[in-house]
């Protein structure tokens, strides 16, 4: 803080007008360097407020660009669900339409039907290859 020595004799050897004077130069020095730190605190302070500011700005930006994506994602998701149901249900339909193809021939795509065939044609006879399902 202060600069000065306290002891009896170096008070002794400075005069009590100029001992004065340097007090009060000091006194206004700190005076002026406290408003100066005051006035850099006060603007620091608003400087901190502008930041949390455009901070809570561009959070509040980024979580709705978020929000925006998720429920994009979400829809095209679903979508994706329903196509793939489609594709199942027509995937189905048409291994129907095959088995009943080829049960209207005379030919059955199920095992047990082509197990039974096998054993058939133990006597020699000719045997027709039934196409095989995956």
């Amino acid at each position: 803080m202060a600069d000065h020595d306290s002891t009896p004799s170096s008070l002794a050897i400075v005069p009590l007008s100029s001992s004065k004077e340097n007090l009060t130069a000091r006194i206004a020095d700190l005076s002026e360097s406290k408003s100066e730190l005051l006035t850099r605190i006060q603007s620091l302070k608003q400087d901190m407020q502008n930041w949390r500011s455009k901070l809570d700005t561009q959070v509040k930006v980024y979580r709705n660009e978020l929000s925006e994506l998720k429920k994009t994602l979400n829809v095209e998701v679903e979508q994706l669900r329903t196509e793939f149901q489609e594709l199942k249900s027509t995937l189905q339909k048409q291994k129907e339409e095959v088995t009943t193809g080829l049960k209207n021939l005379g030919i059955n795509d199920t095992p047990e039907a082509t197990e039974t065939e096998a054993s058939k044609v133990g006597d020699g006879a000719v045997q027709l290859e039934t196409p095989k399902s995956s």
